[in-house]
């Protein structure tokens, strides 16, 4: 049996029926040489919104994701993935640097606000496109619709269909009764379940490919984030759950897997299917808060239907829960099969990791925060990195180096959290009394990105509408208030 602490565990046929080997290590600068300019990998990054962590059958979940499962037993889980909540962890994943480097580190990007991503941000797909690659999004952009500027398609996508902003009806497409559903910048009505639409979108983008050249895919959906809702053939599977949230959400989860496999057959059917790289992962953990729920949908009074197993809380919170999330890897011939990868990995890690596999120049980035990481998932070597910043807030933060997690609430009552990570992942023993050298060492860490970090552009955004309230009228009662305390 293989050591669980080993940094990964092979279990895959070891007979050398395919070299898979054979090309692993690649770095930015010298892809081509190692794959060969003809052997560019086509690249579809699906995306989960708000995916429970054991909310997968490979993880042990009775929802049914049958694709999800293949995906996993032919590829590599990633057991220690990390990613940034919502909006923040799409801003990583295009920027490779962590939001808090150009404001996007405290909540998301309201409906009514024109902020962003800012422009000067050399994005993933503008890289991958001035690499030979075609670009699409189809799903969930969330990373800026008030001004067009940031939009998709002005930012590096050749192809665009989906929602702008963060959370929509899955049947009408409407956020807070505005039609949210775009193709390259004009809005789409039609009808139809989101789910199915991004699927079907998905299938067509590959069959109409032309296979001379490679293909970016960011499969964005927003499947299971709020407001839970499913078809009645989907809910019909999971009559036996009682829960009507918890049904609806198991429901969304496996019409996604369902979709899924559909592009999956549609890369068989192009005969593209080996020379293209799969990453799946869930952009935050589960919700677990009815505060970081959504807008749309009041789940205050119903139980939450998330479950993210053994880790701590969920989304929108520094907890394993809310940020280590479902993910894996797949590419036939150059992703051992059956494997898992406990080696830390962050979101921001992706954006060098898939230039380098591309050919893909990074000269135009800003410094990047991420490593790649290719070696390290594709053949278990040790991951360049060392730490994990989940995030930093000038009221919250929270940072990981080696071991060791610190969780530090700074708004009044204050409050510092110390966990082993390994020792106790489910974070329910705060050791910060019993080391407090670790928590100097990493408070002084938190403090110099601090000092890095711009100011969050929703606390601007905010502040700026609380001075307005200062050159308001005086609010002085009316004559009617007046003369109603007199009776």
């Amino acid at each position: 049996m293989a050591d669980p602490n080993n940094h990964i565990q092979l279990m895959y046929d070891k007979t050398p029926k395919r070299p898979l080997f054979k090309t692993l290590f690649v770095t930015a600068g010298f892809a081509t040489a190692v794959f060969g300019a003809d052997l560019k990998p086509n690249i579809l990054f699906i995306v989960a919104d708000d995916l429970g962590w054991k909310d997968v059958g490979f993880h042990g979940s009775d929802i049914q994701t049958p694709n999800l499962n293949k995906l996993a037993a032919g590829g590599t889980k990633l057991e220690q993935f990390y990613a940034q909540p919502c909006a923040r962890r799409r801003a990583a994943l295009m920027t490779g640097r962590y939001p808090l480097r150009y404001g996007l580190q405290t909540g998301v990007i309201p409906t009514g606000q024109a902020y962003g991503v800012p422009t000067d941000e050399w994005l993933l797909p503008q890289a991958l496109k001035e690499a030979g690659y075609q670009t699409a999004i189809i799903g969930k952009w969330h990373l800026g619709h008030g001004d067009k500027s940031l939009w998709p398609r002005q930012r590096g996508f050749d192809y665009q269909y989906g929602p702008l902003i963060g959370e929509v009806d899955y049947f009408t497409h409407e956020c807070e009764g505005v039609v949210d559903w775009y193709r390259d910048n004009k809005v789409v009505k039609e009808k139809g379940y989101t789910t199915a639409l991004l699927g079907n979108d998905a299938v067509k983008f590959i069959d109409k490919h032309d296979s001379a050249g490679p293909f970016y895919l960011y499969l964005a959906f927003n499947a299971p984030h709020t407001p839970y809702q499913a078809t009645p053939e989907y809910l019909e599977r999971y009559k036996g759950i009682s829960d009507p949230s918890r049904r609806a959400y198991a429901a969304s989860i496996t019409a996604m897997d369902d979709q899924i496999g559909r592009v999956l057959g549609a890369l068989e059917r192009k005969k593209i299917r080996e020379n293209t790289l799969i990453v799946f992962m869930s952009d935050n953990g589960g919700t677990r808060n009815a505060m970081f729920a959504g807008a749309m949908a009041d789940v205050s009074k119903v139980k939450i239907p998330c479950d993210n197993g053994p880790y701590r809380e969920g989304k929108g919170m520094n907890y394993e829960g809310g940020t280590r999330v479902v993910a894996l890897v797949n590419w036939p011939g150059h992703i051992p099969a059956g494997a898992t990868v406990n080696e830390i990995i962050h979101v921001v890690d992706w954006f060098p990791t898939l230039a380098g596999l591309a050919g893909a120049s990074t000269n135009k980035c800003k410094p990047l925060d991420g490593f790649d990481v290719w070696p390290t998932v594709s053949a278990g070597k040790p991951s360049p990195r060392t730490e994990v910043v989940y995030n930093i807030e000038p009221f919250r933060a929270a940072v990981r180096q080696g071991d060791w997690k610190l969780v530090w609430r700074a708004t009044l009552p204050g409050s510092v959290e110390l966990y082993n990570i390994p020792q106790d992942p489910s974070e329910k023993n705060n050791v910060a009394a019993e080391h407090p050298d670790v928590v100097a060492r990493l408070q002084a860490r938190i403090n110099e990105l601090a000092a890095q970090a711009a100011k969050p552009l929703l606390l601007q955004v905010g502040f700026k509408e609380i001075m307005h309230q200062f050159h308001l009228p005086p609010a002085f009662p009316g004559e009617e208030f007046e003369f109603s305390n007199e009776q």
